[in-house]
């Protein structure tokens, strides 16, 4: 579905210029990958795996928030015009719909499958799917004739998700079940 959605972004990345929209597409591309490593991790049936692909995708999280962290301040510096501002809007709908339904999905197999990383990877979408909104506001916003919200929208999606990737509470203390692979390398 992320895949589906980050596709759909990036046709319209490319019609509008918009930096808020990269950010977000940018990011959903990162979480769309991130069921790589959780599939190998259920495939192996490894609750050490498990947290190994938990921390990968927290640093796919992180990844995704520095290059896109990068574009918007690039953008601030030299300001582009944002243009389709409608299908611009939409992707941000398309976006909050994809990442809610990845969220609903990962949380409801994460329960059933007794695994924190997937849960937490479904809380994850949750928030980045109220992310996605960003991309709306930043197409109303640009309409009202103010386009440096654009990259300013960016940089705070970019902090919401470094949020998500630095901050353990974010994902309500499930978090520790991930702590595991960090000892193993802490403690050589």
């Amino acid at each position: 579905m992320l895949a589906l959605t980050a596709g759909v972004q990036a046709v319209v990345f490319a019609a509008s210029g918009s930096v808020a929209l990269l950010a977000d597409l940018i990011h959903n591309t990162g979480d769309a990958a991130t069921a790589i490593p959780l599939g190998i991790a259920f495939a192996l049936r490894s609750a050490s795996a498990e947290r190994w692909a938990g921390l990968a995708v927290v640093a796919a999280i992180f990844v995704s928030a520095c290059v896109a962290g990068y574009e918007a301040v690039d953008r601030l510096v030299s300001p582009r015009d944002v243009e389709n501002l409608v299908p611009l809007a939409a992707a941000g709908a398309l976006g909050f719909a994809g990442n809610w339904v990845a969220a609903l999905i990962r949380t409801r197999a994460g329960r059933r499958l007794e695994s924190a990383a997937l849960v937490a990877d479904g809380d994850h979408a949750r928030a980045d799917a109220y992310v996605s909104l960003g991309v709306v506001a930043s197409a109303g916003v640009v309409a009202l004739g103010l386009p440096l919200a654009d990259p300013l929208i960016a940089l705070a999606i970019c902090g919401v998700i470094l949020r998500i990737t630095c901050c353990p509470e974010t994902f309500d203390g499930r978090v520790d079940a991930l702590r595991g692979p960090w000892e193993e390398l802490t403690s050589v």
